[in-house]
């Protein structure tokens, strides 16, 4: 199992000229291949400012992606129209920025699942001839595409919601084993999905499509595990918040339902946790971690601004080890600092003082 003490949820922010060329290559107005190395660049520029932070573990930034999901939907044909407002549809809220409601387009996967090309093994490929550090890779969780299937709409091409999923799962399920195969040895599920079941809304939002919040929980583990498959050589994250978009997030509470149903039966070595403010309960929960597993703590915001002091940071790491031993704990951003094009609202330097500081707060702590 990987143990390094640093380490990052995933996206980094888009640089303007990336946002400029995607609005070219729209347009019509830039090449492919003059397209390509814009994104090849802002990947090239992503991993500088890991690797100058001094982190351990590092990605490509998400810099060829529109969502921190969307590549499944962009790899395969099947899903139907869908646009940016699928992976950013809720009621986003934020006491400084106010709130974001996105309305839920109407998605509905219209055909059965056929792969086009594979998700992330290009993104892998570019990334581990560019880099010394250990390169992670992020995958959604397969129950996240639960709202593409409508009752009403998606019946010819899935009877039910579970034979839709483990479509999903299995293509998924192929990405990591290629991946693997080309050599990844940190693979991370994004599960944001999990804790929106604490809220009454969005609980009632995944109960209307057939199974009460356990079942959901249940059936999502056991997609998630198909994915992580049996690899020994491969660590596997595992990233849960509470929902991050353009600086805001979609509910709050403890990990306290969650824990003993989740934090046991995942497969995951790994557990990245939002723990950034109190909307994420207390460390209480870190009991139900199994011995086997390292707990990534996210205390580093990525919402804002505001930058967390080293001390500050010791002294939360070292309240955590009240429930959790020390040395099975480590240190991330509570997620990414841009999971879709939008970005967070803070600056690309604002960005790099953080990682720098999870860096020497790791020092601090562990050696």
């Amino acid at each position: 199992m990987l143990e390094a003490r640093t380490d990052v949820v995933g996206s980094l922010l888009r640089p303007p000229e990336l946002l400029a060329a995607q609005e070219g290559l729209a347009r019509g107005e830039l090449t492919p291949t003059a397209f390509k190395q814009v994104e090849d660049r802002a990947v090239d520029e992503a991993l500088a400012l890991q690797e100058e932070a001094g982190l351990d573990v590092v990605t490509d930034g998400e810099m060829r992606r529109l969502s921190f999901q969307s590549q499944l939907t962009a790899a395969v044909d099947g899903f139907g129209d869908w646009n940016l407002d699928a992976f950013l549809w809720g009621n986003w809220q934020s006491a400084e920025l106010g709130e974001l409601r996105v309305e839920r387009p109407p998605l509905a996967v219209t055909a059965r699942l056929r792969r086009k090309r594979s998700l992330a093994t290009e993104e892998f490929t570019y990334t581990r001839g560019r880099t010394d550090r250990v390169v992670k890779v992020t995958l959604p969780s397969p129950s996240l595409f639960a709202n593409f299937w409508d009752p009403e709409r998606a019946t010819s091409a899935y009877p039910n919601l579970e034979e839709f999923l483990d479509d999903v799962a299995e293509l998924l399920r192929e990405d990591v084993d290629e991946l693997v195969r080309l050599g990844a040895t940190y693979i991370q599920l994004d599960a944001p999905h999990y804790p929106l079941l604490i809220d009454p809304a969005h609980r009632e939002f995944y109960e209307s499509r057939g199974w009460p919040a356990e079942r959901w929980l249940e059936l999502g583990v056991e997609l998630d595990n198909h994915v992580i498959g049996n690899h020994p050589n491969v660590t596997f994250g595992f990233h849960l918040c509470r929902g991050n978009q353009a600086s805001r997030w979609l509910v709050e509470g403890g990990y306290d339902w969650l824990a003993e149903r989740l934090f046991p039966r995942i497969h995951a070595e790994r557990l990245l946790l939002e723990y950034d403010d109190a909307r994420s309960g207390t460390f209480a929960p870190l009991g139900a971690v199994p011995d086997e597993k390292l707990v990534v703590l996210g205390l580093v915001t990525t919402k804002t601004s505001r930058r967390e002091t080293v001390d500050e940071l010791v002294d939360r790491i070292r309240e955590a080890a009240t429930f959790f031993p020390l040395e099975r704990l480590a240190l991330s951003p509570q997620c990414g600092f841009a999971t879709s094009v939008l970005g967070n609202a803070l600056s690309i330097e604002d960005e790099r003082v953080k990682l720098r500081t999870i860096v020497e707060t790791a020092a601090a702590v562990w050696t």
